[in-house]
């Protein structure tokens, strides 16, 4: 039987790494949805505390979609830890 890794996406050849994350449903769907997040709280204005707070959990939930962009790091993966 042929083992084949099914949590790494199908690439073709020319595709980058990156780009291959950033077309994954899971990615996009959180990426729009942060930034929909950060769009509304300009839209509706920054007059409370609670306002410049929506503003940070959605700014951080957009810098870790990004984040999640990067390459793992081999030497972390060589050990064997996350």
């Amino acid at each position: 039987m042929l083992n084949i890794d099914r949590e790494q996406p199908v690439q073709m050849p020319s595709e980058s790494p990156v780009l291959a994350r950033m077309l994954r449903v899971e990615w996009l769907g959180q990426t729009v949805a942060s930034l929909c997040w950060i769009i509304s709280v300009w839209v509706y204005g920054l007059s409370e505390a609670g306002d410049w707070l929506q503003l940070a959990a959605a700014s951080s939930w957009l810098v870790a979609n990004l984040a999640a962009l990067q390459p793992p790091d081999d030497a972390s993966q060589a050990k064997g830890t996350p």
